[in-house]
């Protein structure tokens, strides 16, 4: 079971720290994506944390940074300069699929947290 926590709501040009727990599986055997949903549009991709490395997309490029620590068996997403287009729910899932930035790679998804930036 996967649960993504930490939203909140945030000025423009803020940071928040998201986190994303595993029970029952060591995320660090997995390719950890973070995506996001805004109202009225479709999952994006927003990064990942492979064994090769990090990855993102020019949106977030810069700003978001993912990490993991396999003693606590937790994932982190570090977001500075949010802007108010980051806003929406953000989830945490786990794949063994080279395809990691698309959602058809994940199968469980878990609840989100909310992240709202205000402008």
């Amino acid at each position: 079971q996967l649960q993504a926590f930490g939203g909140g709501l945030v000025q423009a040009g803020g940071s928040l720290r998201l986190s994303c727990a595993a029970s029952g599986r060591i995320l660090s055997r997995y390719t950890t994506g973070w995506f996001r949903q805004a109202p009225g549009k479709e999952r994006e991709f927003v990064t990942a944390i492979r064994l090769s490395g990090t990855y993102y997309p020019d949106s977030v490029k810069g700003r978001f940074t993912i990490s993991r620590d396999s003693d606590k068996n937790t994932v982190y997403l570090q977001m500075n300069s949010l802007r108010p287009e980051d806003t929406a729910v953000y989830y945490c899932s786990i794949t063994n699929s080279g395809y990691y930035h698309n959602t058809r790679s994940y199968d469980y998804w878990g609840q989100g947290t909310l992240v709202t930036v205000s402008s």
